[in-house]
């Protein structure tokens, strides 16, 4: 099945973007994905998958002169001794030192790919590696813990 959204820009979400979801959410094959608009800025593709458990890593994978999307398996401690919980974190990662034009286009574009992806928890916008910083991704994931 063709599943196709596009968004203001006129950008479609691949199907391989879709799945790759999917394969972290359900199957979860994987700690990250990270997206980029193809070259012709016409789709939303994956550009790499891993596995890799250090967050580190992750943050390692955006560009400091560039934008992407990343969905993250962001696990976490609760106190109390409630033990771990998960929560799949949307980041948009558009620094200040990108390009106006990728700004523009990944801005427009991410709905597209928001709106495509059930079971997001939390929506990060980084324009520097402080916003997207293990600490205040726990922050802000742990704010919401106690309302389901």
């Amino acid at each position: 099945m063709e599943y196709v959204l596009l968004s203001r820009s006129g950008v479609a979400v691949a199907d391989a973007s879709l799945g790759a979801f999917n394969d972290l959410k359900l199957g979860k094959k994987y700690k990250f994905i990270i997206f980029k608009l193809n070259d012709s800025k016409t789709e939303i593709v994956v550009e790499e998958t891993s596995t890799e458990q250090d967050y580190d890593a992750f943050l390692e994978k955006l560009p400091e002169n560039d934008c992407k999307y990343a969905i993250y398996d962001f696990e976490y401690e609760i106190g109390n001794g409630e033990g771990k919980r998960s929560k799949i974190v949307f980041f948009t990662w558009s620094p200040d030192t990108a390009p106006i034009r990728a700004k523009m286009v990944y801005a427009s574009s991410k709905d597209a790919l928001r709106k495509a992806l059930n079971g997001i928890s939390t929506d990060i916008q980084g324009t520097d590696f402080s916003e997207v910083a293990y600490e205040s991704v726990l922050e802000t994931v742990s704010r919401g813990a106690g309302s389901h």
